[in-house]
């Protein structure tokens, strides 16, 4: 396998691993896809993390402004799925450090632990395992910028978009493989499309 893998190199690891999945499957917001994708279990795998993790940070290289910056570049990711991601391209490309956006609950927003927060002015890449509805890192945008901070770029393993995702452009953005998946809202629909009984995920 090259440095960075094609497409079907990733998307054939993540099979081999369980972490992609073809069948019917209910996320927790609802949605009925006919893939299930869980980035943290081809991440248990020491040497697939590195792959995957090494891979995406040579993309992030390619761009000579974030090249420049990495000695003075932050990693942000939203928790906990984006943690083994934004720790295996922290040290692949010697960024920085890590934080990461949490919260107890559903109902209530991002947030940095106290005395972890980013500082006014400091660079950021946005990291995360996929980018599918988007809303977590737009969340986590937010609050990265209401710190002061400038975020500079976005980096994901997948790029899984539902019809509503949003465009993070102008900002550069970067992934390893994007999966086309199908989505339902209509429980019937969905039944009709994929066999079987649905199996529910779990963040």
């Amino acid at each position: 396998m090259q440095m960075i893998p094609s497409q079907d190199e990733v998307l054939q690891l993540l099979r081999d691993t369980g972490a992609l999945r073809t069948g019917h499957f209910v996320y927790p917001n609802g949605l009925h896809s006919d893939m299930a994708l869980q980035i943290p279990l081809a991440f248990r795998h020491y040497q697939h993390a590195k792959v995957l993790s090494v891979a995406l940070s040579r993309l992030v290289r390619s761009n000579p402004e974030l090249r420049a910056a990495i000695s003075e570049l932050s990693i942000v990711c939203p928790a906990t799925g984006g943690l083994p991601v934004a720790f295996g391209i922290c040290e692949a490309l010697r960024a920085k450090k890590v934080y990461w956006g949490e919260r107890e609950n559903e109902r209530e927003p991002l947030h940095f632990r106290q005395f972890h927060a980013v500082e006014p002015g400091e660079k950021v890449l946005l990291v995360d395992d996929i980018l599918r509805t988007g809303k977590k890192l737009m969340e986590l945008k937010s609050l990265v910028e209401a710190g002061g901070a400038n975020v500079v770029g976005l980096a994901v393993i997948i790029h899984q978009p539902t019809p509503d995702t949003p465009d993070f452009r102008p900002l550069p953005f970067y992934s390893l493989a994007k999966l086309d998946a199908m989505y339902f809202l209509d429980p019937e629909e969905a039944k009709c499309k994929f066999p079987g009984d649905p199996l529910k995920l779990f963040p």
